[in-house]
């Protein structure tokens, strides 16, 4: 699903200054369509070296090559591209992304939804480019019959999938970033470095403290279309945090706003007034994707799942008067 990634780290510019603080080691780049920037806090001089930035990038490069829908010999563009609706025999690691990817689909009663592309190109928000209206009733219709979660099963000790539907299309992009962050945070971990923060996209993973010795701030951005700047501030450690928001990629046509965050179940974009969700989890995979899910489902419906699920959700809601903030008890403690 096509995203609008919200985080910003402060990690470092809100830190105290002064002596005390710890050298850093910044590597940056572009990657998966966007950029990534990794700080790691007082690495060995034999573990910073190019050898690491170097399997930073494999490591990148493998995943984008696993769950690009940009890129035509990317393994999931190649699955799209198969017309049998048979056992379709893929990688176990394609396998394991699709059926974790599934299952918020099933948890959320399809409010995340990774055969939502076809809806996601129809509206101007995916490869195909940009529209200036809204699709047709018919072409609306057309593209649904193409689209649920449940048109694909997996069988991951084979490993294989089967679709439904010979035009069943799936993406992943609301999942391959947070797994990216996370391969890249396993790799860290593998080197023995313990304090760290991996941001890809907009989707983040933090280990340990800043340069400062303290929990690493993450500013929450506040939901405008006009400027960019934090809401709120959120001090963690040994975390992922992802954001999802219907306000910085969409388009307006005749008086009226098309959010790029597309509901799967309905076809069309989300109309309520939920704006952004916040979602901290030990898996930024899981945050990606149910980051998306808590927004598409509302200021009722995803508050209510987040809860019942025990999930750390921070709701940014329009009223009259503003933005509300609805938060769920997990994230409550975060906070203390």
């Amino acid at each position: 699903m096509t995203r609008c990634l919200l985080i910003v780290a402060l990690g470092i510019s809100l830190a105290a200054c002064g002596d005390s603080r710890l050298p850093e080691y910044e590597l940056s780049g572009n990657a998966m369509g966007t950029t990534f920037n990794i700080t790691l806090i007082d690495p060995a001089e034999d573990v910073a070296d190019e050898s690491l930035q170097s399997r930073i990038a494999e490591s990148l490069e493998r995943i984008d090559k696993l769950a690009s829908t940009w890129k035509s010999d990317s393994q999931l563009s190649l699955l799209n591209a198969e017309r049998s609706t048979e056992w379709v025999a893929v990688s176990n690691e394609l396998c394991v992304a699709l059926e974790s990817a599934l299952e918020i689909g099933r948890l959320s009663e399809g409010a995340f939804d990774i055969t939502v592309g076809p809806l996601v190109n129809l509206w101007g928000f995916g490869p195909d480019g940009m529209v200036t209206s809204p699709p047709s009733d018919e072409a609306l219709a057309s593209a649904m019959e193409s689209v649920g979660y449940e048109l694909l099963d997996t069988r991951c000790e084979q490993p294989a999938v089967r679709k439904a539907h010979a035009d069943l299309y799936v993406d992943l992009s609301g999942w391959a970033k947070g797994l990216a962050v996370d391969e890249v945070a396993t790799l860290l971990d593998r080197e023995g470095l313990t304090d760290y923060l991996v941001e890809i996209g907009g989707e983040l993973r933090v280990r340990g403290h800043n340069a400062a010795g303290e929990k690493w701030a993450i500013a929450i951005e506040a939901p405008s279309t006009l400027q960019r700047k934090p809401h709120s501030v959120l001090r963690v450690t040994d975390t992922s945090v992802a954001t999802s928001g219907d306000y910085r990629n969409y388009f307006e046509h005749e008086g009226a706003h098309y959010s790029h965050t597309i509901d799967a179940r309905t076809g069309r974009p989300v109309a309520h007034d939920l704006t952004a969700v916040t979602v901290v989890s030990e898996s930024a995979a899981f945050a990606d994707a149910m980051a998306t899910a808590l927004l598409v489902l509302g200021p009722d419906a995803g508050p209510r799942l987040a809860t019942n699920q025990q999930i750390a959700g921070y709701f940014l809601v329009r009223n009259a008067t503003g933005i509300e903030e609805l938060t769920t008890p997990e994230f409550d403690l975060l906070r203390n």
